[in-house]
C-alpha cells in the first residue's frame, strides 16, 4: 500500500501554517501586508497615475484629475491588487513552503493562518470593489476583472499547467491602465488598449528572465514556468520577440494615441535600450553563457523601462501637442 501525502501537509521546522500559534500584533500586521505583495502593488501604481494624467489630456480637459479621483482609483486599485496577491499566497501556499523564493510568506512561517488569508483577501476585494465602482460602475467591473484574471484564470487554472501561464494570466496585471483610463473617462479608448497591450507583451521578458534565476525552484513544484523548463536558447529568442513586438505596439501610441514628443523620445531610446539588453541576452544563449546574473539584468532593465516609458506618458500632455492628431 503507497501512502500520498500533499505537499501542503509536508511539515515545516519549528512551525506550521495550519497549527495555532501566539504572534505579536506587530508581526501580524506586517503579515497582512506581506500578503498582498507590496512590490507588486507598487510596480501596478506605477502604470495608473500617469495613465490617468494622459487620459485628461487626450480627453481635452488638461490638468490633472481631481485629488479625491486620484486618491481613489489608486487606493481602489492598490486594494485590487492586494486582495489579488493575498488569495494567491492563499492559493499557492502548499508550494511556496517548498520555494527558497517564497519560503519566509507569512503562510508559510505560520504568522497568518490559512483561514485569516482568506478572509483578509475576501474583505480587501470588497473595499477594492466598492471604491472602484464608487468612481463609476464600468471601473468598478474592470476592478473585479483584474482579480478574476490573477485569481482563477492565472493562480487556480494556467500556473500549474502550460507554459503560457504567464503570457494569458499576465493580463491581469494590464488592467490597471484600464481601470485609469475608465475613471477619467468612463470609457475605454484606443490608447488605453494600446497601454494595456504594451504590458501584455512587456510581461514575458520582464518575468521568463526572473524564472530562469529560481528555475530550480519552480521545477522543485512542477510549475511550468517557460524559464525554468525550456532551455535558455529557447526562452530568449522569447524574450527577443516579445520585446520587438513590445516597442512597435508602443509606438503604435504615435498615431493612434495622441503621443506628443516627450512620449515618443522616451519610448524610442527607453525601447530602444531593452532591446538591447534582450538581444544581448540571446547572443549569450548561444554560447551557452547565459548566467542568473545576467538573466536578472534583464528583469531590472524591464522595471526601469517600463518606469520611463509611463513617467514620459504622465509628463506628455503637459509639454506640446500630440505629433499626429
Amino acid at each position: 500500500m503507497t501512502l500520498h501525502v500533499s505537499a501542503t501537509h509536508i511539515p515545516i521546522a519549528g512551525t506550521s501554517p495550519e497549527a495555532p500559534m501566539r504572534v505579536g500584533i506587530s508581526a501580524k500586521a506586517k503579515g497582512y501586508l506581506a500578503l498582498t505583495k507590496p512590490r507588486v502593488v507598487e510596480l501596478l501604481l506605477v502604470t495608473t497615475l500617469p495613465t490617468m494624467f494622459f487620459a485628461q489630456g487626450y480627453s481635452g480637459r488638461g490638468g490633472v484629475p481631481s485629488l479625491w479621483l486620484m486618491v481613489a482609483t489608486m487606493v481602489g486599485g492598490a486594494l485590487a491588487a492586494g486582495a489579488s496577491g493575498a488569495f494567491n499566497c492563499y492559493i499557492d501556499r502548499d508550494i511556496d513552503k517548498i520555494m527558497h523564493r517564497t519560503s519566509k510568506r507569512p503562510l508559510v512561517t505560520g504568522v497568518i493562518t490559512p483561514r485569516e488569508a482568506l478572509v483578509f483577501s475576501w474583505v480587501l476585494t470588497v473595499l477594492a470593489v466598492a471604491l472602484l465602482w464608487s468612481i463609476n460602475p464600468l471601473t468598478g467591473l474592470l476592478g473585479v476583472g483584474a482579480i478574476f484574471l490573477y485569481v482563477v484564470v492565472y493562480s487556480l487554472i494556467l500556473k500549474r499547467r502550460t507554459t503560457q501561464n504567464i503570457v494569458w494570466g499576465g493580463a491581469a496585471g494590464c488592467m490597471p491602465v484600464l481601470i485609469a483610463w475608465s475613471a477619467v473617462t468612463n470609457s475605454v479608448q484606443w490608447p488605453a488598449v494600446i497601454l494595456f497591450m504594451i504590458i501584455f507583451l512587456w510581461t514575458p521578458p520582464h518575468y521568463w528572465p526572473l524564472s530562469m534565476r529560481y528555475g530550480d525552484d519552480y521545477n522543485a513544484v512542477n510549475v511550468p514556468m517557460l524559464g525554468a523548463v525550456a532551455g535558455s536558447r529557447t526562452v530568449a529568442v522569447q524574450v527577443v520577440l516579445y520585446t520587438w513586438a513590445m516597442v512597435a505596439c508602443s509606438l503604435l501610441m504615435i498615431p493612434l494615441g495622441g503621443a506628443g514628443i516627450v512620449y515618443t523620445v522616451v519610448a524610442i531610446g527607453a525601447g530602444g535600450w531593452f532591446l538591447f539588453e534582450a538581444h544581448t541576452l540571446y547572443s549569450n544563449a548561444k554560447k551557452d553563457l547565459v548566467t542568473k546574473k545576467n538573466a536578472m539584468k534583464v528583469f531590472h532593465a524591464s522595471i526601469s523601462y517600463l518606469t520611463l516609458v509611463f513617467l514620459s506618458l504622465a509628463v506628455d500632455p503637459f509639454v506640446g501637442q500630440a505629433l499626429m492628431r
